[in-house]
């Protein structure tokens, strides 16, 4: 990969490849559909009658009767200021969804970029334990030369250095594929730029978590909802109002009349029983969704906080014993450059000391995660 790019400009990146970012514009347009539909000076689409008569198959006096009108459903009282609440908590979930389909494609990133990270630090300490193990080898191959150590060493050191290539090349092919997944998931050959150093703390969200204002516009719509079909008892009324000509007879003068008509549904409650209730029901479980959500997040939070604590402390620890482990290590080295130590013995020590670097890269990148993966809880966008 070529240079690095931040998670924020990842996330930009991503979220105009993802099919969440189409699925979010989709719902916001119909919720302006919606808004807009509510605006209208009527109920529902205007209709047009046209209706013709005459006595052509009984006495064919030439008696015609032609009329023609417009039906324009009514709004009953309360239903438009209703439809405009629905149609304003549709728009709002709407934006509420998109901030959770976001948010979910960050933790995919952040996810990503840790493993990622990881990988780039295992395949440092292993390039350079691969290094330090070819210099050994070609050392201990001039002492051989020259008498200072059996054969056995040579080859003791060479397998050794033969084994470190080997996981070189294991963890390359790794690092590879978690560079492809990258690339599959922002479309970018630049790295994640995880090098700013985290705070002592992650701050607390200025705003409440993209799940619980999903979870609550959800309730919000469920409940103008409920208000809306009460304000909705009947189907719209219908306003006719239209032209009607009639002639009488042949040789008669045509009249013509303006033609005004109600038509009034009734509400009965075959009608209303179940739409009440599947509104009702509806608002019951979109309650109880937004209740188990803020106990799942509040545990969720407890739980990341505890990881980042214990990760905290699990790097502390491997920190000092790789010191350790590191300092052991290069003194046996100097015991057995001045022949006091065998070669077994070192390369046992350069082994621990080895591990030990490598398990502190990862736990640099474990430290990293539980951080990200706290944010994410936190509802905190890169």
């Amino acid at each position: 990969m070529a240079g690095t790019v931040t998670l924020g400009a990842a996330l930009d990146a991503a979220w105009q490849r993802a099919v969440a970012a189409s699925e979010s514009a989709g719902q916001r347009r119909r919720a302006e559909a919606d808004r807009v539909a509510a605006g209208s000076l009527w109920a529902a689409p205007p209709s047009l009658e046209l209706s013709h008569r005459d006595d052509r198959l009984q006495s064919s006096a030439g008696r015609r009767e032609t009329e023609i009108g417009v039906a324009v459903p009514l709004w009953l009282p309360g239903q438009r200021a209703a439809r405009a609440g629905t149609g304003e908590a549709a728009a709002s979930l709407a934006r509420a969804a998109e901030q959770v389909a976001r948010l979910r494609l960050a933790g995919e990133l952040r996810e990503a970029a840790w493993q990622h990270a990881a990988l780039q630090a295992e395949a440092a300490q292993v390039n350079a334990q691969t290094q330090s193990l070819k210099q050994l080898a070609e050392d201990v191959e001039r002492r051989v030369r020259v008498g200072d150590l059996a054969r056995a060493d040579a080859l003791a050191a060479q397998a050794e250095h033969l084994a470190a290539t080997a996981l070189q090349a294991d963890v390359r092919q790794r690092l590879q594929a978690a560079s492809a997944r990258w690339t599959q998931l922002t479309g970018l050959t630049a790295a994640p730029d995880l090098t700013a150093p985290p705070g002592d703390a992650v701050p607390e969200p200025a705003a409440p978590h993209p799940e619980v204002q999903l979870a609550s516009q959800s309730t919000e719509l469920a409940r103008k909802r409920v208000d809306l079909m009460r304000h909705s008892r009947r189907d719209a009324p219908e306003l006719k109002v239209g032209l009607r000509q009639d002639v009488p007879g042949r040789g008669e003068a045509s009249q013509g009349s303006l033609v005004v008509g109600l038509r009034l549904p009734f509400g009965t409650d075959d009608r209303n029983r179940p739409l009440e209730a599947a509104a009702l029901t509806e608002l019951e479980v979109a309650q109880v969704q937004e209740q188990r959500l803020r106990e799942r997040l509040g545990s969720d939070i407890d739980t990341a906080r505890d990881a980042q604590r214990s990760a905290d402390a699990q790097l502390e620890a491997e920190t000092a014993r790789a010191r350790l482990l590191r300092e052991r290590a290069t003194l046996i080295d100097k015991s057995f450059r001045a022949g006091e130590t065998p070669l077994p013995d070192l390369l046992r020590a350069l082994a621990a000391a080895a591990q030990a670097d490598s398990a502190v890269a990862r736990q640099i990148a474990a430290r990293g995660l539980a951080r990200a993966r706290l944010q994410q809880t936190l509802g905190l966008l890169p």
